[in-house]
C-alpha cells in the first residue's frame, strides 16, 4: 500500500510541475532558482559545520 502511495504522490508532483511549466515558464524558473539556491546554501552550511568539526568544535 504504502508503495502505490509513493507512486501517486510522484506522479501527482510531475504533473503539477509540468502545468507549472506550460502556464508560466517564468514562475517555473523561479521556483528552479530558489530550489538551486536552497541546495546550495544547505551544501554551504554543512561544509561550514564540517570545517568547524575538523578544526575541534571550537576548542
Amino acid at each position: 500500500m504504502a508503495v502505490n502511495s509513493k507512486k501517486i504522490a510522484i506522479y501527482a508532483l510531475v504533473v503539477f510541475a509540468l502545468y507549472v511549466i506550460i502556464t508560466d515558464p517564468a514562475k517555473a524558473a523561479d521556483y528552479v532558482q530558489i530550489a538551486f539556491e536552497g541546495i546550495s546554501n544547505a551544501a554551504g552550511a554543512i561544509g561550514n559545520f564540517m570545517t568547524w568539526i575538523a578544526d575541534g568544535a571550537g576548542n
